[in-house]
């Protein structure tokens, strides 16, 4: 009699129960997917002040670098202030005592005319404290070679060479590079155009610039850039180059220079080095670009074909879409072409 209720209490209550789970897991199932969306921002949020730490401490170390240089400069041109400016102090003209000496008889005061034609004589054989110092801060006598890294891709350069003097090991004569993922520039054009820009950079501070190309026409081998720099007299050669990477994300600028171990031009490793790292340092402080380091190379022939100090800069990688995109800015070539030509600055004045 009483079982029919019994059970409908039964069934009820079990729904009831079941409803309550299943509410419970509902509620449970949205709370832990807020929360782990909830991790994931905060995750995302974390990684995007990492970067952006690491960018304000490249940014600091770069703006570190520039500071000390530009005191180390300054600290120089006191320096050479002190030594070739003239003592704003009057000399003290001897003035003989009531009673003279016989060697202050024996020596005659020179006149006026005489101090003033002896001046003008010494102001028409040496240049002004100014004109030295000006003359210290410039490249006036120093001659740089510059080599506007790989050639057009309608120029056949397929034609082999040896990888450096009398290597077995042959290699292309030159290639047209990497390009712009992002901006569709070829590395051999922008290469031309930030070299063209240094030239007139370094040529305005008084450096004689040896170019290897000024187009994209000329057929001219890596090896045959080397021994041109040097035939025309160049102190340090610079090749100048862009980067390119499977990866995406790395970015940044480095030098290139051969090993102490290089077979062929190992005597120009400590030299090659210094340049590099007189580069490497100058352009990221202007740029702000990364500073990825300094590599050495033996395997380049460009490099082992060298006679002076050598480097490579790679400006950047055309991978990368800040690097590609700021490196084929017109303006912002100007900005390269000067901070290497700081980095050619700097590896002079401390020679």
């Amino acid at each position: 009699m009483y079982r029919k209720p019994l059970t409908k209490f039964l069934i009820i209550i079990g729904s009831v129960c079941t409803a309550f789970v299943l509410v419970c897991c509902t509620i449970a199932f949205v709370r832990i997917f807020r929360a782990s969306r909830e991790t994931e921002k905060a995750q995302e949020t974390l990684e995007a002040q990492r970067e952006k730490m690491e960018e304000m401490e490249g940014t600091l170390k770069s703006a570190k670098k520039k500071v000390e240089r530009a005191e180390k400069k300054r600290l120089k041109e006191e320096e050479e202030k002190i030594k070739v400016e003239p003592s704003e102090t009057p000399i003290p003209t001897y003035a003989p005592t009531a009673t003279p000496t016989p060697r202050a008889s024996l020596t005659p005061t020179p006149g006026p005319s005489s101090a003033v034609s002896a001046d003008r004589e010494q102001a028409a054989v040496q240049p002004s404290g100014r004109e030295e110092r000006q003359q210290a801060m410039t490249g006036a006598g120093h001659v740089v070679g510059i080599d506007p890294g790989h050639q057009g891709p309608h120029v056949d350069m397929s034609a082999t060479e040896p990888n450096g003097p009398g290597s077995a090991e042959m290699k292309a004569k030159a290639t047209s590079g990497t390009s712009g993922a992002y901006s569709g520039l070829g590395e051999y054009q922008l290469n031309l155009d930030v070299s063209l820009k240094l030239q007139e950079v370094l040529e305005e501070r008084g450096y004689r610039v040896v170019m290897t190309r000024t187009d994209n026409d000329t057929a001219i081998s890596n090896a045959e850039r080397a021994l041109l720099a040097a035939e025309e007299g160049a102190e340090v050669y610079v090749r100048i180059h862009a980067n390119g990477s499977d990866d995406h994300g790395v970015q940044g600028a480095l030098s290139m220079c051969p090993s102490q171990d290089n077979p062929y031009v190992s005597e120009l490793y400590s030299e090659s080095l210094r340049l590099s790292e007189s580069l490497l340092d100058a352009y990221c402080a202007a740029t702000g670009f990364e500073d990825r380091g300094v590599q050495y190379t033996d395997t380049m022939t460009g490099i082992n074909w060298s006679r002076v100090p050598v480097t490579i800069l790679e400006m950047g990688f055309m991978t990368n879409e800040h690097d590609d995109l700021a490196m084929a800015d017109d303006e912002f070539q100007q900005t390269m072409a000067e901070g290497i030509a700081d980095g050619i600055d700097a590896y002079f004045a401390e020679r």
